[in-house]
């Protein structure tokens, strides 16, 4: 018996129905948490070199041969090409002992407060006459002593007023990088940065010169400071006249 197509085809359908009735249906992918991102690094500072070197000291373009001059009572600092880091402020001492000012050099960034201390049992009148940071500091009996603020780069010539042969000198610089050399006149600088730059230097008994450099530098680098200027330098009390006879000790 044959059956009728129209029979064959209902089947067809409904048999196809159950199928897709018993057929699991797709599953959703779960969701995946977004992956947290490692924190930016921040970039790796440049790198920084030391220059080491000794000032040597000339006169007539020849090396000194007076035992008195003294190699440590000079500067030296480094100015980049690119641009000088601003120098931190400090606060210094320079101390009025025996007469005499110690350290006889002190050099320190622009900003920098120096104190003047008294270890004499009799008075000094410390006082200088150079520019902008000219100061006056009057009669100081033995102690802490006061203070001057040095807000412009230069030398300061530093003498006291009682006494002609006391004097000393504060090299204020523009830079974050300076020292003043030892006894055989050598110096170490740290922290510089990669690149051109110019080392400059100075001596009490001549005048600033400077050199050009480029960092990093292998070696001693040896600068040549002439010695042009007297042991005293020719100088006036704080009222720009002579001393009088009997402040010369």
């Amino acid at each position: 018996m044959q059956v009728p197509s129209a029979l064959l085809l209902a089947a067809w359908s409904l048999a196809a129905t159950v199928a897709g009735a018993g057929a699991a249906a797709p599953q959703a992918s779960p969701a995946r948490a977004p992956q947290a991102q490692p924190p930016a690094q921040a970039p790796a500072p440049p790198p920084r070199y030391r220059l080491a070197g000794r000032i040597e000291l000339t006169q007539d373009g020849r090396p000194a041969t007076d035992r008195a001059l003294d190699p440590s009572r000079a500067a030296v600092w480094f100015v980049p090409d690119a641009g000088a880091e601003r120098p931190r402020p400090l606060q210094a001492a320079m101390t009025t002992v025996r007469k005499q000012f110690e350290p006889a050099v002190l050099v320190v960034p622009v900003g920098s407060t120096v104190r003047f201390p008294n270890q004499d049992p009799i008075l000094h009148n410390v006082f200088s006459v150079s520019g902008r940071n000219s100061f006056d500091l009057g009669l100081v009996g033995a102690g802490q002593g006061k203070t001057a603020t040095f807000r412009e780069a230069g030398l300061v010539r530093v003498f006291c007023n009682v006494h002609h042969g006391m004097f000393a000198h504060v090299m204020v610089v523009e830079s974050a990088h300076y020292a003043a050399p030892d006894g055989a006149g050598r110096f170490v600088l740290t922290g510089l940065p990669g690149g051109r730059g110019r080392l400059r230097f100075w001596h009490e008994r001549g005048e600033v010169g400077e050199t050009p450099v480029e960092v990093p530098r292998a070696g001693e680098l040896v600068v040549r400071a002439e010695i042009t200027r007297p042991k005293v330098p020719p100088h006036r009390n704080k009222f720009g006249k002579s001393y009088t006879r009997g402040t010369y000790e």
